[in-house]
C-alpha cells in the first residue's frame, strides 16, 4: 500500500534520521518518550466529553486529548531516529487509540447535542472541526513517515488509518460543503485554513483514488484562496498576533502543501501573502511580548514555526519579516516544541532554516494596519530600549472580539506594562451569549473609558468612526516602514463605540515623543444640548497595568520584572500621571485564577480607575506616561 509522499523524507531517509542534527534537537523529546512508553496512555473519557454540556468545562477533555497526540507526535520522532520494535509498537498503540477514539471533535465544536440531545458523540455524524483536523493531519503525517516500518510490524494499521480518515474528515469535507468556516453565513477565519489544510495533507498522504485525491485537493485551493481574499490588503489580521498563526501561518503551510501538489498560487493570493507576512513583526514589542488584541496572548506560550514565516518572507521579498524569523535561531529549546503538532515538528527538524545565522529583530519604528485600525510606534527603533505604544481602532465585532474600540498598550523596554489581559481558558460560556459578562472581554478592564457611567457595547455597529495616524505632519504611516517616530500622533474617534445619547464625538489622541520617551493619551469630547436619554452617570478612565502598582497623589508608578526582560537596565519604571483636579483615583486588583493569563502576567492585574469628579458637555483629560528610574530622563 503506498500513498503520495508528503514533502518530508521518510523513516528510510536514516543519514536525516539519525544523523547527530536531529537525535541532538530531539535529545529531551526521546528521553520523554522513552520514559513514558511502557506506562498507560492518557484516557479520553465519556465524563470529561459530557462535562462541556453539563458544566462548561472543556479543558479537562481537551488535555486529555492533547496529551495522547503529543505522546505520539513523541512516539513518532523517537521511532523516527531509531525504528525499534519497541518504538514501533508504541506508535502504534498510539494511532489505533485515536483510530477507536469516539470522535476526534473536540466537544465543544461539536453539534451532537444541539441535533440529537446527545451529550456523548453521534459516531456516524462525525463533525468536522479543528480537533479533528488535527487528528486526520496528525495520522496522516505519522503515515507517511513511518509506512515502512509499520507495514512491517503491523499490518493493518495503515489501512484503518485509511477508514476512519475517509468517515470522519475526507468525505464529509466533499460530501458536506455547508460548514460554516468555508465562509457560510459567517465571516472567514482562522479555522478555514487550520482544518482545510490539515484535510489537504490526509487528502494527499491517505486518499487513494486518485480523481478524488484531485478533486479534494482542488476544494482546498478554493478554499484557501477564499481565506486570502477575505484578508484586507494591508495584511492586518483583525484576531491579532496569536491566532495569525493558527489562521494566516496555517494558510501557508496549505499553499506550501498545495504547490507540493503542484497547485500555486494565484497573483491576488501573493499579494495578501506579501502584506501579511509583514504582520508578525510588526506587532513586535521586545523579547517574546507582542501587541495582543482580541483572544490573544502578549506572551507566546510555544513555540512558533518561524520556519514558515523565513521560507515566505524569502519568496515575497521582505528582509525585515525574514530577518525577525531567523532571530528566533540558536534559542535554547527554539528548534522543537513537543506542544507543536507533529506536522510543525517535521518542518522544523527536515528542512534547512535551523542551520542558518541568527539574526537581531528589526524592531519596527511604526507600523498600520488601517483595515483593522491597528498602529504601533516606538521611541527607539531598532531597539526595544524605550517606551512603544499601540493603538486600537477597529469595531465590536471582530473575531474573537473584545469590547476594546480606543485602547491603548504600553510597553517599557520591550515589556508591556499598561496592558490588554488577553486570551482568558475557554469554557462553555466564552463563545456563548454570556461571552461579554467575561471580566477580561468587556470594555472595563480594557484601557478605554467607561462614558457617563456606560461601557462599550459589542457588535459591529459600535466601531471607531475615524482612525488616523500621522509621522510628523507627513501623513498615514506605512506599515512596511522602520524609521524614527518623531511627532508620532494617531487619533480615533470612539463616540461610534458607545450607546450613549448625544455624544457627537470622543476623540482619543495618543502622541509618542521619542526624544523624551513619553506616551501621551488626551481625550476630548462633545455632548450635543441635554436630550432625553442622555445618561448622567460617572466617566471613568481605566488603565490595566501588570506587575506592582503604588499610587499617590495625581500619579501611579508601575513596576513589572517579569523573567525575561529584554535589554532594558534594571529598575526602570513607568509613571503614569494626571491633573489631581479632574479626577478621583484608585486601583482595582485583579487576582488571576485562570492558568492562561497568570502564566503571562503573574498573580495579578492592576486596574487604574480614574474617575471624573464632575461631567461637563464637553472637554478634556489628558494622561502621560514616561519612565522612571535609573537612566530615565525622570528620576522617580
Amino acid at each position: 500500500m503506498t500513498a503520495p509522499s508528503l514533502p518530508a523524507p521518510d523513516v528510510t531517509a536514516r543519514s536525516l534520521w539519525a544523523g547527530p542534527r536531529v537525535a541532538g534537537a530531539l535529545a529531551p523529546t526521546l528521553a520523554a518518550a522513552d520514559a513514558e512508553r511502557g506506562t498507560p496512555w492518557p484516557q479520553t473519557l465519556a465524563s470529561q466529553y459530557a462535562r462541556f454540556f453539563r458544566d462548561g468545562v472543556r479543558t479537562v477533555y481537551e488535555a486529555q486529548v492533547a496529551a495522547r497526540q503529543a505522546r505520539l507526535t513523541r512516539a513518532t520522532l523517537a521511532a523516527l531516529v531509531d525504528p525499534s520494535d519497541e518504538r514501533v509498537d508504541e506508535v502504534v498503540d498510539g494511532v489505533l487509540l485515536l483510530c477507536e477514539q469516539s470522535s476526534w471533535c473536540w466537544a465543544a465544536h461539536d453539534d451532537t447535542f444541539d441535533r440529537f440531545g446527545r451529550i456523548t458523540p453521534t459516531v456516524t455524524e462525525p463533525y468536522l472541526d479543528l480537533g479533528a483536523g488535527e487528528v486526520a493531519a496528525q495520522l496522516a503525517w505519522v503515515d507517511h513517515l513511518l509506512g515502512p516500518a509499520l507495514d512491517e510490524r503491523a499490518p493493518g494499521v495503515r489501512w484503518r488509518v485509511r477508514q476512519e480518515a475517509q468517515a470522519r474528515v475526507l468525505r464529509p469535507f466533499t460530501e458536506r460543503r455547508d460548514w460554516w468556516w468555508l465562509g457560510v453565513d459567517h465571516p472567514i477565519m482562522n479555522w478555514s485554513p487550520w482544518i482545510q489544510g490539515n484535510v489537504l495533507a490526509a487528502n494527499l498522504a491517505l486518499e487513494e483514488d486518485p480523481d478524488r485525491r484531485r478533486a479534494t485537493s482542488a476544494l482546498v485551493a478554493e478554499g484557501i484562496a477564499a481565506y486570502w481574499a477575505s484578508l484586507p490588503a494591508d495584511g492586518g489580521v483583525d484576531e491579532g498576533y496569536h491566532y495569525w498563526w493558527q489562521g494566516a501561518a496555517r494558510a501557508l503551510e496549505a499553499q506550501d502543501l498545495l504547490a507540493f501538489a503542484g497547485i500555486e498560487p494565484a497573483r491576488e493570493a501573493l499579494d495578501r501573502i506579501r502584506a501579511t507576512v509583514a504582520f508578525p513583526h510588526a506587532m513586535h514589542l521586545g523579547g517574546d511580548w507582542y501587541v495582543n488584541v482580541a483572544d490573544g496572548a502578549a506572551r507566546p506560550l510555544a513555540t512558533w514555526p518561524w520556519n514558515v514565516v523565513h521560507a515566505w518572507a524569502l519568496r515575497v521579498g521582505d528582509d525585515a519579516a525574514a530577518q525577525h524569523a531567523a532571530s528566533y535561531r540558536g534559542r535554547p529549546g527554539g528548534l522543537f516544541d513537543e506542544r507543536a503538532s507533529l506536522p510543525r515538528a517535521v518542518g522544523l527538524l527536515t528542512g534547512s532554516w535551523a542551520d542558518g545565522p541568527a539574526a537581531v529583530p528589526p524592531l519596527a519604528g511604526r507600523s498600520v494596519f488601517p483595515a483593522t485600525g491597528i498602529a504601533v510606534a516606538r521611541s527607539a527603533p531598532g531597539s526595544a530600549r524605550g517606551v512603544a505604544v499601540s493603538v486600537k481602532g477597529g469595531h465590536n465585532d471582530e473575531n474573537h472580539n473584545h469590547v476594546d474600540v480606543g485602547s491603548v498598550i504600553v510597553a517599557l523596554d520591550g515589556v508591556p506594562v499598561v496592558v490588554d489581559a488577553g486570551k482568558p481558558t475557554y469554557r462553555a460560556g466564552t463563545f456563548g451569549p454570556d461571552r461579554y459578562d467575561l471580566w477580561v472581554v468587556r470594555g472595563d478592564w480594557h484601557n478605554v473609558p467607561r462614558v457617563r457611567g456606560v461601557e462599550q457595547a459589542p457588535g459591529p455597529e459600535f466601531a471607531a468612526r475615524a482612525f488616523e495616524v500621522a509621522d510628523g505632519g507627513a501623513g498615514a504611516a506605512d506599515s512596511t516602514h522602520a524609521g524614527a517616530a518623531a511627532g508620532w500622533r494617531a487619533r480615533v474617534d470612539l463616540a461610534g463605540a458607545y450607546p450613549v445619547a448625544g455624544l457627537e464625538h470622543w476623540w482619543r489622541d495618543v502622541r509618542l515623543d521619542p526624544d523624551a520617551e513619553t506616551v501621551t493619551v488626551e481625550d476630548s469630547w462633545r455632548f450635543a444640548p441635554a436630550e432625553p436619554g442622555t445618561p448622567d452617570g460617572p466617566t471613568a478612565w481605566h488603565w490595566l497595568l501588570a506587575g506592582d502598582v503604588t499610587l499617590t497623589p495625581g500619579r501611579a508608578v508601575v513596576r513589572f520584572a517579569p523573567d525575561g526582560v529584554p535589554d532594558g537596565p534594571p529598575g526602570r519604571t513607568l509613571a503614569l500621571t494626571w491633573d489631581v483636579a479632574d479626577v478621583d483615583a484608585e486601583l482595582d486588583v485583579r487576582v488571576l485564577d485562570d492558568r492562561e493569563l497568570s502564566a503571562v502576567w503573574g498573580e495579578h492585574l492592576t486596574r487604574l480607575r480614574l474617575t471624573a469628579r464632575a461631567e461637563a458637555p464637553s472637554g478634556t483629560f489628558q494622561v502621560t506616561m514616561r519612565p522612571t528610574g535609573s537612566g530615565s530622563q525622570e528620576v522617580a
